[in-house]
């Protein structure tokens, strides 16, 4: 039997190769499908069968690479009802591999069409030792429900799900999710370990300690987070025609960067937020390609019809940039700064610098009133507690300057830890701002321990 976990861990996701000495069958394959390639010449086996557990919303599958790099089938269940040549499934279906038997639990809710993998080792037992539970069970959580349908009948699908399908599973069942924590489709009690057990969910997790369906549904809705703008455009190119090849984005030199830029191309800065504070192209917005989620904050900032430039600290970050923005349906791709910004500076062209605050000083600034505070994180995290007078603005909805903020005085961008004031005080200095901070270290989580003043609700 071979079994193997893959992850793309900018996005959080995970995909698998499962089945015996002879073919294989890849579920949820990522963008990138080199490295099954890879592991397939390793093992000496084929991969013939490519499933879907549903039409992904946060990241572009790499089924139609696939299919046309080994000729494999694809399967999906009948409801996703996808634009390109497949083989459908319901519920029950069975692909035999050998020994290997892979069962189709039919799990709606996150989407209509979502299949869970059962998977059973006929030469042990009859009984499935593992289950690809994709985007409905996740270690420590479940799915969000609002990316397909009404979010009630999507929450109430997921209850059913679980308790129809996947629960009554042996408890010594292993669970493998599709997705890790940091992913957008549940929240933040995903947890960032690989797999679980079914006995240890029902045990540990607590949305399934919620025995009556309208508790889990209130419960469901409560944890919902922003929706990420650019998901139904994932989810039309998952269901489209089969994406065979990558975008060839090339590098550029200094001149042509700044020509695409002039031209109104959407410019990203992937370097450390230390190295942007330090110099950057004027009108770059800053995304961390070192940091997790990269791709998700880019496709939260940047419109798909828009050209997008990349200017990293070399050429294979923004190689990886191009990479990861068509995980997330990015098509649009200008090329990358030849050299980074090494080669910008070199030139002798413009760049300007953003200023940094400890939280210790903006503490200071504070208790002056001279400093404008912006809360760039969501609106749950505000209303559970804010610096006073702070001005709640999520970083993904800043497209001018908040109101009630002037541009011309001082401002601060705080959040919980520092990575997303850095992007938003990108920002705020793209859209005017003459005076801009960031704190990049610590946020409102510190600041309250250190039982500074907090003030609760929106």
């Amino acid at each position: 039997m071979i079994f193997r976990q893959f992850l793309q861990e900018d996005l959080a996701c995970a995909s698998y190769m499962v089945g015996d000495d002879d073919v294989v069958a890849v579920v949820d394959p990522k963008f990138g499908i080199d490295e099954y390639l890879e592991t397939a010449r390793y093992l000496g086996v084929r991969i013939e069968h490519i499933l879907e557990t549903h039409n992904h919303a946060d990241h572009v599958s790499g089924h139609g690479r696939l299919a046309a790099a080994t000729g494999a089938t694809i399967h999906v269940h009948r409801l996703a009802a996808p634009d390109y040549e497949h083989e459908p499934f319901d519920d029950g279906w069975e692909l035999q591999l050998g020994d290997m038997a892979i069962k189709a639990l039919h799990t709606p809710g996150h989407r209509p069409e979502h299949t869970a993998f059962a998977l059973i080792d006929r030469s042990r037992s009859e009984e499935p030792w593992a289950v690809l539970t994709g985007d409905t069970l996740f270690v420590g959580d479940v799915a969000r429900p609002d990316l397909a349908i009404d979010k009630e009948e999507g929450a109430r699908g997921i209850y059913e799900s679980l308790h129809e399908q996947l629960l009554g599973l042996p408890p010594e069942t292993e669970v493998w999710p599709g997705h890790l924590g940091g992913s957008m489709c549940g929240s933040g009690a995903m947890s960032p370990k690989i797999a679980s057990t079914i006995g240890y969910e029902l045990a540990n997790n607590p949305m399934l300690r919620l025995d009556d369906a309208d508790r889990f549904v209130a419960d469901s809705l409560a944890r919902i987070g922003a929706q990420p703008p650019n998901f139904q455009n994932i989810v039309a190119i998952n269901r489209g025609p089969l994406l065979t090849d990558g975008v060839d984005a090339h590098p550029l030199t200094p001149r042509q960067l700044e020509r695409r830029v002039a031209d109104g191309a959407f410019l990203v800065d992937t370097r450390t937020s230390l190295q942007f504070d330090d110099a950057h192209i004027p009108g770059a917005t800053h995304i961390s390609i070192l940091e997790p989620g990269f791709a998700s904050r880019l496709a939260w900032l940047a419109d798909p019809d828009q050209q997008i430039v990349f200017a990293g600290r070399d050429d294979v970050d923004g190689a990886r940039a191009v990479q990861l923005a068509q995980a997330v349906g990015m098509r649009n791709l200008g090329g990358f700064l030849h050299g980074g910004m090494t080669a910008w500076r070199e030139e002798g062209r413009p760049a300007t610098q953003t200023s940094r605050l400890t939280l210790e000083q903006l503490k200071e600034r504070f208790d002056e009133g001279s400093i404008q505070i912006i809360d760039v994180r969501e609106p749950d995290e505000f209303a559970d507690g804010h610096i006073p007078g702070a001005i709640p603005t999520p970083w993904h909805d800043i497209d001018s300057i908040p109101e009630g903020i002037d541009p011309s005085k001082p401002m601060a961008t705080v959040c919980g830890a520092g990575h997303r004031a850095g992007v938003a005080a990108s920002l705020l200095q793209r859209f005017g701002a003459e005076d801009v901070m960031h704190v990049p270290k610590g946020g409102v989580k510190t600041w309250r321990e250190q039982d500074w003043p907090i003030e609760n609700g929106s």
